[in-house]
């Protein structure tokens, strides 16, 4: 199917969901990525009701997915797929579609995968309550349950989980313009390919499509459940213009004070973070360690590099008694650690650190930073 063609169906066109299922091949989002970006961009959107625009936190998550109505559910495979409402802060629909044996088939945007609760009442008969993300569902944990195992939701993030964790640590697909002037930059995947697994198979496949102001991208994701969980990336990228400061492999975390960098506070808790420090493996093989800090004002820390063998935001400290935090479980928060696939020659490992008083807020990220504007 022309790339063209497809793009007539992407969430903010015209295009609706369509039951009859559509080619897929290895190079078709690589395809639609690259036509996409010779046209300027344009923030999917849909008109929600208008009680259903303004929602907050408590009413968002009174709307819940039903979970018999799970993607896959008594199929006899090792991955469901459960989906995830608009609203409150997530305003920008995406597309989800299922691929098997080479066909794809778009998922239509259907009020009866939810229950709502008494916080948010139910949906005028005709509205339409887009899709803003996707969970994954897996015996992570134990073979009679399905654990979430991974998240993809809002703009270019996606978290995941390995065996006894629970979610702390982000991903992006992309960072672009972070901490500098000007303001951030955000790409949002779009439209997502989830791959039906085989029967047996302990690995499961997302493609995504990737746009923005600056860019556009196509996203392959292989994710791996278990001790650890581990994610393959593949990306392709197409600029739409020169692009100065871009970071690959962006991590988005949290730390508001530790063990030996308190501030004044009557908290109770000995320490709260999601990650406690940069972990950094050079290209000479040279292993850095930087605690993490939360400064009194904006902080961007720079390690140069060539071919880093690789980087990660860690929590390392897995003791109760170092959270005293029985809500938050800090202590099973995940690392999340990044290894490059072939060199990556000159740049940066960048960590960006940002004063917060709130542990609500993610205010640490990481990223590589190539030396040579794209």
């Amino acid at each position: 199917m022309p790339a063209a063609a497809m793009l007539a169906a992407l969430p903010g066109s015209l295009g609706q969901a369509q039951d009859t299922p559509k080619p897929f091949g290895a190079g078709t989002v690589r395809e639609l990525a690259e036509a996409l970006s010779r046209r300027p961009f344009a923030k999917p959107a849909i008109a929600l009701p208008p009680a259903f625009a303004k929602l907050t936190y408590d009413q968002h998550r009174d709307i819940r997915f039903r979970a018999d109505q799970s993607i896959w559910r008594g199929a006899g495979l090792e991955f469901e797929l459960q989906l995830l409402p608009m609203g409150w802060l997530f305003d920008v629909p995406v597309e989800i579609n299922l691929v098997e044996g080479g066909a794809v088939r778009q998922l239509k945007a259907d009020a009866s995968f939810f229950t709502f609760g008494p916080l948010v009442g139910k949906p005028p008969a005709e509205a339409e309550i887009g899709f803003a993300g996707f969970r994954i569902h897996g015996p992570i944990n134990r073979p009679d349950y399905y654990d979430e195992i991974a998240v993809f939701q809002g703009a270019s993030y996606f978290r995941a989980v390995g065996k006894g964790h629970i979610y702390g640590i982000s991903a992006r697909g992309l960072a672009v313009n972070t901490a500098r002037p000007g303001g951030e930059e955000f790409p949002i995947f779009r439209s997502f390919w989830v791959e039906r697994p085989a029967p047996g198979s302990a690995e499961i496949v997302v493609h995504a499509l990737l746009d923005s102001v600056s860019l556009t991208g196509a996203y392959r994701f292989v994710f791996k459940a278990g001790r650890p969980t581990t994610t393959d990336v593949e990306a392709v990228l197409f600029p739409r213009k020169d692009i100065p400061f871009v970071g690959v492999a962006p991590l988005t975390s949290m730390f508001l004070f530790g063990a030996s960098s308190r501030r004044a506070t009557n908290d109770f808790r000995p320490a709260v973070h999601d990650s406690e420090g940069l972990s950094i493996i050079n290209g000479s093989g040279e292993r850095i360690w930087r605690p993490l800090t939360n400064p009194k004002r904006l902080q961007v820390s720079a390690f140069l590099d060539r071919d880093p063998k690789g980087f990660g935001l860690i929590q390392r400290d897995r003791r109760f008694l170092a959270y005293e935090d029985l809500e938050a479980h800090y202590e099973r928060r995940p690392s999340l650690w990044v290894e490059p696939v072939g060199p990556w020659g000159h740049g940066t490992v960048e960590l960006i650190e940002i004063p917060t008083d709130e542990e609500i807020h993610d205010n640490i990220a990481a990223f590589w930073r190539p030396a040579e504007p794209w």
